[in-house]
């Protein structure tokens, strides 16, 4: 049943106007005021927040580990079910809906959104890492061997296949359907009034949505943080440009002015225009990748299917790892972090997405980036890999710095300065797109699920999140992103019992929505 003639479950509802803004109260005041106190606290005790954070990070992971295994494998079932099932036919926003982007846009944006610049930063790295046991091998392989290689592309594949997508997939489907079939307000405590009814217009989805808030401005102020470390890593390596705090927050106040830019246009004007752009320039970086060896990627496309496919219910499983060390390190690190991520990019994917079928909006977001991540990681991580078995270059040594491994790869393959430079800039539009469409999620859920808030707020939480990644970095250096990431990844707990709970309420409402439209002839 649609909720379109209830006042108080219209977006914008209870909303606060003063200084040209529309929030929401608490939501706004509440989640501005958490992270300033925590940004002081974070400079003020790097040390001690570093401390505390990551051993509430350790903790989590330790002891919890087997639920963010069985939760990671549920949503990728749910999702793989639903694509097949006739729920897969229900519309998004009804049976006249059309959808508001083309499809290669609308994939761009997914894409860039949901993990474009992790793959730049790990698809060579992490492979290599493995191989080498750097810290620890998936399943305990034997380093340095054959079986090593593929198990180092299996596991690669693992974490950034199927599993991740299927997180965001049940988020921005579970916001998708409730704020466009059952014209709820779109942001994240809508997706429990199946369950809380009226109660999510209390402090229960208050607590919901500020929750998502500091996951998302968290998340991705360490993600820029980080990244402009990267980024002026390769200026270094490339360029000689120092590579110093200086050129971080430098590299910082670009990105977020560009953001800023990209933000007040809105989604058609800027982040469509900068996540097309992110494809143009990755494909042409394929390109010139695959003309340097196309034999090995034939291969290696071939290998990673494979390794993928034999490594994905022995890497599923949790009871009995004796390779403790690299699955919590690894595996269920990268769970709880996907996790945390996902109220941003799930809502992000659910807001372009009108129009869908379920079974169209899961197959896009679960299946179709798969595949490109498979030919992605054939082509980067491959040779990588390549490098780092035949002793070639700095790769032979095994990973020196993290930050510089995709350089150290392209310098052995034609059009170095080319390749690298492209790389840098994918990089840099990675990160002003994932600025941007943050902005427009967070702006989203502060402003009560309003989607046309004054764009004054987009502007101040892109220059928030620009604002925290600098002055943590200036201030308190990795000790200070560390702690922010380490909070982040510990929301990643509390949310797997969310989505969990999120995905209940989802398929009880589905299943309504298709006897409704049954008994109505629709379907």
């Amino acid at each position: 049943m649609k909720h379109d003639d209830d006042p108080t479950l219209a977006p914008g509802h209870d909303n606060t106007q003063i200084l040209g803004l529309d929030f929401h109260n608490p939501v706004f005041p509440l989640s501005a005021l958490a992270i300033i106190a925590f940004i002081l606290y974070a400079l003020v005790y790097p040390d001690a927040a570093n401390t505390q954070l990551t051993a509430t990070r350790d903790w989590s992971i330790e002891y919890f580990d087997w639920l963010f295994m069985i939760a990671g494998n549920l949503f990728v079932i749910l999702c793989l079910v639903l694509i097949v099932l006739p729920l897969g036919r229900i519309r998004l926003g009804g049976p006249n809906a059309k959808p508001e982007h083309s499809l290669v846009s609308w994939f761009s944006m997914l894409f860039a959104a949901g993990m474009g610049i992790g793959l730049m930063f790990w698809s060579v790295a992490e492979p290599v890492a493995y191989y080498t046991d750097w810290y620890g091998t998936p399943l305990n392989t034997a380093a340095g061997t054959p079986e090593g290689a593929r198990a180092a592309m299996g596991a690669t594949m693992f974490h950034w296949g199927l599993h991740p997508w299927a997180i965001y997939g049940v988020v921005g489907l579970s916001l998708a359907f409730f704020a466009y079939n059952r014209g709820l307000p779109l942001t994240l405590r809508s997706a429990f009034t199946p369950l809380l009814g009226n109660r999510v217009r209390g402090w229960p989805g208050h607590l919901i949505d500020i929750t998502a808030v500091l996951a998302t401005i968290f998340g991705l102020a360490t993600s820029l943080g980080f990244g402009a470390s990267q980024a002026a890593g390769g200026l270094n390596y490339l360029f000689d440009v120092p590579n110093t705090i200086g050129t971080q927050v430098a590299i910082i106040v670009g990105v977020t002015a560009v953001a800023l830019f990209s933000v007040w246009r809105g989604i058609d004007g800027g982040v469509k225009l900068f996540s097309n752009i992110n494809m143009v320039i990755a494909l042409l970086l394929l390109f010139v990748v695959l003309t340097g060896s196309t034999l090995l990627f034939l291969n290696g496309l071939w290998d990673t299917t494979l390794a993928y496919a034999s490594h994905i219910l022995p890497l599923s499983n949790w009871v009995g790892r004796e390779d403790t060390t690299w699955y919590h390190g690894w595996t269920v690190f990268y769970w709880a972090w996907w996790i945390s991520w996902s109220p941003f990019v799930g809502m992000f994917i659910a807001r372009v997405s009108r129009g869908r079928t379920v079974r169209e909006f899961l197959t896009a977001v679960l299946l179709v980036p798969t595949v490109v991540t498979i030919v992605w990681m054939s082509a980067f991580g491959g040779n990588a890999l390549a490098q780092s078995a035949a002793g070639v270059g700095e790769l032979g040594n095994g990973i020196s710095d993290v930050s510089l491994a995709m350089f150290q790869m392209l310098e052995h393959l034609p059009l170095t300065t080319l390749t690298s430079t492209m790389a840098i800039v994918l990089v840099l539009v990675f990160f002003v797109t994932s600025s941007d469409s943050g902005s427009l999620v967070i702006d989203s859920i502060t402003a009560g699920g309003k989607v046309d808030a004054p764009r004054t707020q987009r502007v101040f939480w892109a220059t928030l999140e620009g604002v925290i990644a600098g002055v943590l970095l200036y201030g308190g250096g990795d000790k200070a992103l560390g702690a922010l990431q380490a909070g982040a990844v510990a929301t990643g707990l509390p949310f797997t019992i969310v989505l969990l709970v999120m995905c209940v309420g989802l398929v009880k409402s589905l299943r309504e929505e298709h006897r409704d439209l049954e008994l109505a002839g629709a379907t």
